[in-house]
């Protein structure tokens, strides 16, 4: 069980990471200015609107149809007793991002997600504040990327203990670091370059792609003050319950995404908030040098046996049950297909980055950047076929 007693000023790591920790004592206002400055975020979010509900969850007596709180670029809405999921629509402002979402019991209530800003945090404290007044007990993030822990500063600046994986805080620190102050011309100029150099529209709409994902990163990263998780959670000591009060929910990690990916379940009610294990109408995102395609699939392919009428919260896309674990595994087929035969037709890696094409059924996925999706799966997978 996980003790939420422990003092909320300790911070993960030492010294830098501390020192990032121990700068967010400033006050909630301060952070909302300094983290809303996001200037022009990558142009893919525009094209990204969110879907409405699924027919079959208008069925769902456990997910409202009215959402508590709509603020157009995220909504929240009660998904199970105690439960809320926070949706983003990011064609409608970058506050969030990702999704998250709480959950209540009579003694406390745990915080899903850091989001993209501390802003996006400060929404969903806010709307938390609608249904209870108990404590936060904690808040974690299911793993370490941008959009999932930019927003970890408005937890540490109002006392949250912050939870992640035992990884997550030194991989934010060696990722997000780096870019804070950095020259803008050495992190987007090799990108400006291979658009200029592109042999074929194709590859030079990949190559855009890839720029304007890597620009809001950089924007967003240079806006923001980086929080640090200060609850290391030992991979190896999962499953772990949380007793709310009234509510237990389970947190379990699993392979795919990012190496630090954690999921938080609450199996009396068949609900999970998956993080981006689960992209639902996306295609997945797996630059990450930790992603492992393979074991991802075998993560899907677990999510696939929880009962029939499990409810989702992804890290992207809209609610689902076990269809979106379906068309995930669908997706990925898919991709696995196409690289299988290249790869046993001689076709270099690179080469076969450019090739995929995107079925029909598909077309209406988001694909966040081409470098960060199709091109790594398939790379990932010429590598566990042997490729050199």
């Amino acid at each position: 069980m996980i003790d939420f007693g422990t003092k909320s000023g300790e911070a993960a790591g030492s010294g830098s990471d501390r020192q990032a920790v121990n700068s967010l004592t400033v006050s909630r206002r301060s952070f909302l200015v300094k983290t809303s400055c996001f200037g022009a975020f990558y142009a893919v979010a525009k094209l990204i609107p969110l879907p409405a509900l699924a027919a079959e969850l208008a069925r769902d007596s456990r997910v409202s149809q009215t959402p508590i709180v709509d603020k157009g670029f995220a909504s929240v809405r009660k998904v199970g007793e105690g439960l809320y999921a926070t949706i983003s629509d990011p064609s409608k402002g970058f506050q969030t991002i990702c999704n998250g979402g709480f959950l209540v019991g009579k003694d406390g209530a745990l915080m899903i997600e850091g989001f993209g800003s501390a802003a996006g945090a400060s929404f969903q404290t806010d709307a938390l504040r609608m249904v209870s007044q108990v404590p936060v007990k904690g808040a974690l993030d299911t793993h370490y990327h941008f959009d999932h822990s930019m927003g970890n500063t408005f937890y540490g600046a109002n006392g949250v203990p912050l939870w992640a994986h035992a990884t997550t805080a030194k991989r934010i620190v060696d990722n997000y670091a780096p870019l804070q102050g950095a020259d803008k011309e050495a992190v987007l100029g090799p990108l400006e370059k291979r658009i200029k150099d592109a042999k074929s529209d194709a590859e030079r709409a990949h190559a855009q792609s890839d720029l304007n994902a890597t620009t809001g990163l950089f924007q967003i990263a240079n806006a923001s003050v980086l929080g640090l998780p200060n609850r290391p959670i030992d991979p190896a000591k999962l499953p772990m319950p949380i007793d709310l009060g009234g509510l237990t929910a389970v947190i379990e990690s699993y392979p795919g995404h990012s190496g630090t990916d954690m999921i938080v379940r609450v199996p009396e009610q068949n609900v999970v908030f998956a993080g981006d294990l689960l992209f639902s109408g996306w295609y997945p995102v797996c630059f990450d040098e930790k992603a492992t395609v393979s074991g991802w699939r075998e993560t899907l392919k677990k999510f696939a046996a929880f009962e029939k009428d499990t409810l989702f919260v992804p890290g992207h896309g809209q609610i689902c049950g076990q269809e979106g674990i379906a068309t995930l595994r669908e997706v990925f087929d898919d991709i696995a297909g196409q690289a299988e035969k290249m790869y046993k037709a001689g076709v270099p890696v690179e080469e076969a980055q450019r090739r995929y094409v995107v079925p029909e059924k598909f077309k209406n996925f988001p694909i966040f950047a081409w470098g960060f999706t199709i091109g790594p799966a398939i790379t990932k997978l010429y590598a566990e076929w042997g490729a050199k």
